[in-house]
């Protein structure tokens, strides 16, 4: 139990939708405690919800948490109960240690004093003694990299700067516990680098931290385990691959059905479904990276149609487009289609890393540009690959080693 800094004991809490009504329950809800009477917190009152329900979790000295999810599913509401900026209604949090969290772009700092005296200030509430602040201050604003604004007041900064300066504060205080909500997608990628090798600093001085982020690449860095949220619960705990997998099933699964059907176009021949199989033909629901697929179109033709195109854009999910494959790119003419048929995209190596990635069709005119049909999100492909995280394409490729010594190299 020494090792443990962080308790949750089946904590949940819950918010009111309706401003007026909240203000109310407030009223009620004090008056109540006043009078000795704690009333039915488990009980939902009207225009009431569960931001987070019946959690309970464990941080030991030196782990690195990961709490991932949905927008809304409850993992900054957590934070701030750990923090103790909100209460819990139900449950109870234990934590040990000096805890310090950085979970808001203001980082608890006063907009009117400049830098430097919001450092001086940070440091005062953690009970830090001014000698040893003036020992560290010369390190904090180094890191920060905003030296020759640091005697400016902080309404001045810019929101990077003042994430910069709010990490730099709570990462070199040394508490024992460290909070932090997103920051490390704020700021250029050398001061993201810098931000994760102090993580590992402090992770080595046993410093426990909880991370929110929806980098999915940090956290399998950064952290020893994960836990993924799903409308104010948890539904998974431990390693923190599994973690991301359940995160990414979460997102295909919230949805009654993945197709979005934007339709449009002259209609002659239409998308009428698609499945992903393997290479057997048989519909499989995730693979392997670098395993072959096939992507099988079905149409159905009103009337016969001369070499009609087919197109698939393929997407991480809710995200960026990764690729687009046309027949009439890759010089394949179809011929005369009527009728219900399908036509096969095989895949012979899915080189792609881990993630989930959704597909939309299109059957274009022989022009290219002129459309049939399309349909967005269509499908969905799931590819898996333990420790294969880092990225969106697989590229096959060996390893030789030589002693020449590289001319071209920056010098550190």
């Amino acid at each position: 139990m020494s090792d443990t800094l962080v308790t949750v004991e089946h904590v949940s809490k819950k918010f009111t939708r309706d401003l007026k009504r909240s203000l109310w329950y407030g009223v009620k809800d004090v008056a109540s405690e006043l009078a000795g009477r704690g009333g039915a917190r488990d009980a939902l009152r009207k225009d009431e919800f569960w931001a987070v329900r019946d959690v309970s979790l464990e941080v030991k000295r030196g782990e690195t948490l990961g709490l991932i999810g949905h927008n809304g599913a409850g993992k900054t509401t957590l934070l701030r109960m750990l923090n103790g900026l909100i209460k819990p209604d139900l449950g109870r949090i234990t934590a040990r240690g000096r805890m310090q969290a950085l979970i808001a772009l203001g980082a608890g700092f006063n907009p009117v004093l400049t830098g430097r005296e919001n450092v001086y200030v940070n440091a005062s509430v953690l009970g830090i003694a001014k000698n040893e602040i003036d020992r560290r201050f010369d390190e904090i604003v180094a890191f920060s990299g905003i030296e020759e604004f640091i005697d400016m007041p902080v309404q001045s900064y810019s929101s990077g700067m003042t994430v910069r300066l709010g990490f730099s504060v709570a990462a070199h205080l040394e508490p024992d516990v460290l909070l932090v909500d997103e920051v490390l997608a704020v700021g250029d990628l050398a001061f993201r680098t810098k931000c994760q090798v102090r993580i590992q600093d402090l992770k080595e001085m046993g410093v426990a931290i909880i991370l929110v982020s929806h980098n999915l690449h940090t956290i399998s860095h950064v952290c020893t385990r994960a836990v993924t949220f799903e409308k104010g619960q948890v539904i998974y705990e431990g390693d923190t691959e599994e973690a991301i997998d359940a995160y990414r099933a979460s997102l295909v699964d919230g949805d009654e059905s993945l197709v979005d059907v934007l339709r449009a176009g002259t209609g002659e021949i239409r998308i009428a479904g698609l499945d992903v199989l393997n290479e057997q033909g048989v519909a499989q629901e995730s693979f392997e990276v670098g395993e072959p697929a096939i992507l099988r179109f079905h149409y159905e033709a009103e009337k016969p149609v001369k070499n009609p195109v087919f197109n698939v854009t393929m997407h991480i999910l809710n995200s960026h487009q990764v690729t687009g494959i046309r027949t009439d790119v890759d010089g394949v003419q179809l011929g005369m289609l009527e009728g219900k048929g399908y036509v096969d995209l095989m895949i012979p190596h899915l080189n792609l890393l881990p993630n989930i990635f959704t597909l939309d069709a299109v059957i274009f005119h022989d022009d290219g540009y002129t459309f049939y049909d399309r349909v967005n999100r269509i499908g969905h492909l799931k590819v898996r690959g333990g420790h294969l995280i880092n990225g969106t394409a697989y590229l096959p490729h060996g390893w030789e080693m030589g002693t020449a010594v590289p001319t071209n190299l920056p010098t550190l």
